[in-house]
Parts: structure tokens; C-alpha cells; sequence
């Protein structure tokens, strides 16, 4: 082995062994997003959001051109939705959809034509551009994925724990005390979940000055939960034409969990139909197996 080769090789060494203390510096950051009240929440991002972030900032050229302004200003209110809202910005999430697919793409590219080169004759080599292309495609599907992903996980939080709070709610305003006090003692009994980030951020924007109505309007249109939605506009209505704030949140509490067992029936009839797939696909080929393999196992031997 030559001199050249030699100093070649240990360029890649210490190239691979730089890149992982790289990696494994960048998963083991902690972000953080903070809350209404100063405290910090931990969120998780993807590995592969903490890498490319950096250079987000050199498409900013790009993202300034008006044909990109509806898909950052949606991907900013999916952000805010999904909790991330001052650690993640629509125009660096617009930026990582650009660059995923081209950075591991071209990544995932160059490892489909090594194997085929390594492999000669291979299934590899011969799919080489189908799997390419089902490469790219993939990773530009897997930040809206995640998004999306995200976003129904926290509004499923939402959903359960928002029934158990009107109850508690309605029990304070009934036994006399006013809705902004009870919302108050409630978010500091309760432990800080999704709805109880929302609830925080609503009281305070009313002691920093904004109206009921307004902190409730905009609660509703920063979540985009439809049970909360619903609550959050029953309750402006309310305010509106002077009913009892209890007897509202009592009806909503029922309404909810009306809801919540519809879409438990729901899922129930929903599960024989989501199990015949696993059926079909494992069960019977490994029940055909275990009643017939000694059976064909024998005719072999006869044969044989």
C-alpha cells in the first residue's frame, strides 16, 4: 500500500470520525420551546431538522419570493398548532422541505449506486433508478409527514384531557368562583400538558390586558382543535349575551363527551375490519404451515 493511499485513507478516518462527533453532539441537544409564564418546554425535533438548520439560511433569497409566502404562512400556523412556535419558523420549515430531499437524497442516491457497483448483477443494481427516485420522494414527503404527525398527536392530547377539565371548571364557577380565577387554579393543579399550555396562554393574555373574548378567539385559532373550537366559541357567545358561564361549560362537558363515545363506537366497528389485513398476511399462512408442513414434509420424503 502506498504513502498516498495510506494518508487517503486516514483523511477518511478522521472525515468519518469528525462526522460523528458531529451527529452525535447535534442528537444530543435538548430544544426547547417557552411558555406563556417563562417556563421552558421540551420538543423534539428530528435528528436530520437539527442538522440542516444551520443552513436554512442560505435559502432566504429563495423563500423571499412571493410564489413561497402561502406555503410558509401555512406551515407557520401548523407550527403554532402543533406547539412549536418559537423554535421552529414557517420560513426554516419551508427550507427544510427543500433541503431533505436534496441532501439525503443525494446521500440515499450515492448509497443505491455503491451497493450496485459493490454488487454487480444484483436486484440493487437493476432497481438503481426506481430506488432513487422512491429515495427523493420520500424524503420530501417526511417533514410535512412529521407535521403532521405531531400536530394530531397534540390535538389528540387535547381531545382527552379536555372533558376532565370542563368538569373541573364547571364546579368552580357553580361553587362561586369566577371563570378566570378557576382557570388560574386549574392550570397550576393540573401537570403541563398540551391543553394546559393553551389554558396558561389564554390568562395570560387577559391580565396583560386583552378582552375574554379576544384570548378565546385567539386560543381557537392557534389550536385548531375542533373540540376546543367548539368550547372556545360557545364560550364567546356566551360572554356575548350574558348566559351563565357554568351552565355553558356544563353542556359543552356533556357534548364532548357524547363525542368521545361516538368516536369510541366508531373505532370498535372500525376494528374487525382494520384486523382482517394482519389476519390474511400472518395468521392463516402460519396456520396453513403448522397443519400442513408435516404433512408435506412426508410427500417429500416418499417422493424423494
Amino acid at each position: 500500500m502506498s504513502a498516498i493511499e495510506i494518508a487517503l485513507m486516514a483523511a477518511w478516518a478522521v472525515a468519518a470520525a469528525g462526522f460523528g462527533w458531529y451527529l452525535a453532539n447535534v442528537a444530543g441537544d435538548v430544544t426547547y420551546v417557552t411558555l406563556a409564564d417563562g417556563r421552558r418546554q421540551e420538543r423534539a425535533l428530528p435528528l436530520v431538522f437539527k442538522l440542516l438548520l444551520p443552513f436554512v439560511g442560505n435559502l432566504d433569497g429563495l423563500l423571499a419570493r412571493p410564489a413561497f409566502a402561502p406555503q410558509i404562512a401555512k406551515a407557520e400556523g401548523m407550527l403554532v398548532a402543533a406547539g412549536f412556535e418559537g423554535l421552529l419558523s414557517g420560513r426554516e420549515f419551508v427550507a427544510l422541505k427543500l433541503l431533505t430531499p436534496v441532501v439525503l437524497g443525494s446521500f440515499w442516491s450515492l448509497g443505491i449506486v455503491l451497493a450496485g457497483a459493490l454488487l454487480p448483477g444484483s436486484l440493487v443494481e437493476e432497481l438503481r433508478l426506481p430506488l432513487c427516485v422512491l429515495g427523493f420522494a420520500l424524503f420530501c414527503l417526511q417533514p410535512v409527514m412529521w407535521l403532521s404527525a405531531t400536530l394530531k398527536k397534540r390535538h389528540m392530547a387535547i381531545m382527552k384531557a379536555l372533558p376532565f377539565v370542563l368538569d373541573i371548571l364547571t364546579l368552580s364557577v357553580e361553587a362561586g368562583m369566577d371563570f378566570i380565577s378557576a382557570l388560574q387554579r386549574n392550570c397550576a393543579s393540573r401537570k403541563l400538558d398540551p391543553l394546559n399550555e393553551e389554558l396558561l396562554r389564554m390568562t395570560k393574555e387577559i391580565q396583560v390586558g386583552s378582552s375574554r373574548r379576544e384570548a378565546l378567539r385567539n386560543m381557537a385559532d392557534r389550536c385548531r382543535q375542533p373540540d376546543l373550537r367548539s368550547v372556545a366559541f360557545a364560550l364567546i357567545q356566551a360572554d356575548e349575551l350574558g348566559v351563565s358561564i357554568g351552565a355553558i361549560l356544563r353542556i359543552q362537558s356533556e357534548q364532548l363527551r357524547a363525542r368521545r363515545f361516538d368516536r369510541a363506537e366508531k373505532l370498535a366497528a372500525e376494528a374487525p375490519t382494520k384486523m382482517l389485513g394482519p389476519l390474511m398476511l400472518c395468521i392463516f399462512p402460519a396456520v396453513f404451515i403448522i397443519l400442513l408442513g408435516p404433512v408435506l414434509s412426508q410427500a417429500l420424503k416418499g417422493l424423494l
